[in-house]
């Protein structure tokens, strides 16, 4: 050890440096600075030109770094800015941002526990955490995965497994069609996880919604009996909670009635509105989680913990090594001096795999229960006084699908002046299709506010903004206000 004379000297310069940086920027959520630019934006050509990308033969001095380290943090997005609203991430809590430099200066593997003890048992205390959340109790288990799409993934694969575990050593030749189904509404990475895993992504079929983009449960009991009518094997039902665009909670009481008549596994895709299970008046719209398979969750979305933080359940002990196992004997010897069930890395796809869960422990050990609740009552809370500012301003027009909104998702129009009053024909929706569009392009470049535009086909909408609201940094009815009257400043421009 050090004596307490070498201790006062930083042992690297340059982390030194880089957290002078961020401290001097100011780039934690809730201190940041609101009157400095979300994004200084430049084209990729022009910001090719700016940044010093070639790679010299010498290496550079850390004044120099310091150079580089101030200038990627004035060319980035700020996602700590509170008027950062374009993606369902944002800022990070201070707390998780800790725990992350931490575990990155340790560098280790969370494959063995003799790798990684104390990551192995914080991991577990988190999914244990987790499950008791959805109502499993000490049913099942689970792995910090990289992204919710990764873990959508796993739901499918899992799936396969329960129903035609041959097909691990056999592959898919000679079977019958895999069949999986998700809502019109549901996130693009259960096709993307059909083409790795060679089901095609024209065997993962659409399931009709209601208005507010919820998976219609008659709807897919038909699909499902249309399917082995045609001589496929349903084998998955992805559900959402809090999809991605409307926010939508599927209902997942009816949705397990189904799955359970024809032995279906349900998977949850609660990346974005699983945070509600954290709060008392929220967690309704999670009831009959304790009735899935299967559980995505993205801590690093409405709460802010660090990118990524990805949490993947199974209800079925011990299915996620049966699935995904493959015996390496140079890591998971069986004739170890301890416990081998705590070397969890054939439990996952990945060899290598990032020890994600110890900076949420960090944060939620550094917050409690409390504030994460009160967190996200806050966020909804925020998100109904958004709907309502909108209800009461006449150039704004809530999108139908919001109307009965359940998660922090807010979609609306701004109407410019010079179109108000006029015959809603089909060129003025077309024309209204191009002022979200335009509205963003002006928030960009002078760097006021960043909110994310859509259309959403299947509902026959065009471009609307879509609101996001997140707990980290924390809203305001002040935020939802400048929100608003920024658009219309720019709207009236047009």
């Amino acid at each position: 050890m050090s004596d307490n004379k070498d201790a006062a000297v930083p042992c690297s310069k340059i982390l030194d440096t880089v957290h002078k940086v961020v401290q001097e920027n100011r780039l934690i959520s809730d201190k940041f600075d609101v009157n400095e630019k979300v994004v200084e934006f430049h084209h990729p050509k022009q910001l090719e030109q700016l940044l010093a990308l070639d790679v010299e033969k010498e290496g550079l001095e850390v004044e120099d770094l310091e150079k580089i380290c101030e200038q990627v943090v004035q060319y980035s997005v700020k996602t700590v800015h509170p008027f950062f609203f374009n993606q369902l991430y944002h800022g990070v809590d201070e707390f998780g941002l800790a725990g992350s430099w931490l575990s990155e200066a340790l560098n280790t593997n969370n494959h063995t526990f003799e790798c990684a003890p104390a990551f192995i048992v914080i991991e577990q205390a988190v999914i244990k955490f987790a499950k008791r959340l959805f109502g499993w109790g000490d049913e099942g288990d689970g792995i910090f995965s990289p992204g919710g799409s990764i873990s959508n993934m796993y739901g499918m694969v899992l799936a396969r497994q329960r129903i035609l575990p041959e097909l691990k050593s056999t592959g898919l030749f000679g079977c019958r069609p895999l069949v999986g189904f998700t809502s019109e509404e549901s996130h693009y990475s259960i096709k993307k996880g059909a083409n790795w895993l060679g089901i095609g992504m024209d065997n993962v079929i659409k399931v009709k919604t209601d208005q507010g983009g919820r998976m219609l449960p008659s709807a897919l009991e038909e699909a499902i009996l249309q399917a082995k009518a045609e001589n496929k094997e349903p084998f998955f039902v992805n559900a959402t909670s809090g999809s991605t665009v409307t926010g939508a909670y599927d209902d997942l009481v009816l949705l397990a009635e189904v799955c359970r008549r024809h032995k279906v596994w349900l998977h949850v895709d609660a990346c974005w509105g699983g945070a509600a299970i954290l709060s008392k008046q929220r967690r309704h719209l999670m009831a009959g989680s304790e009735l899935v398979d299967s559980i995505a969750w993205n801590p690093h979305k409405m709460v802010g913990a660090p990118l990524q933080t990805s949490i993947l359940l199974s209800r079925h002990k011990g299915m996620l090594h049966e699935t995904n196992s493959a015996n390496a004997t140079y890591l998971f010897q069986q004739d170890k001096f301890y416990d081998v069930s705590y070397d969890t890395g054939d439990m996952s796809i990945q060899c290598g795999r990032k020890v994600d869960a110890f900076k949420f422990w960090f944060m939620l050990k550094a917050r409690g229960e409390d504030y994460m609740e009160e967190m996200v009552d806050n966020t909804f809370n925020m998100a109904d006084h958004l709907h309502q500012l909108i209800l009461a301003k006449p150039n704004f027009r809530l999108v139908p699908a919001f109307n009965d909104r359940q998660c922090t998702n807010v979609g609306f129009w701004y109407i410019p002046p010079r179109m108000a009053g006029q015959e809603e024909t089909d060129s003025w929706w077309e024309e209204l299709g191009t002022v979200a569009p335009r509205i963003k392009e002006m928030m960009i470049k002078e760097g006021s506010l960043m909110i994310g535009y859509q259309p959403l086909p299947y509902k026959q909408y065009r471009n609307f903004f879509r609101m996001v609201i997140h707990g980290v940094p924390r809203p305001t009815p002040q935020h939802m206000e400048f929100l608003l009257n920024k658009i219309e400043e720019l709207g009236r421009k047009l």
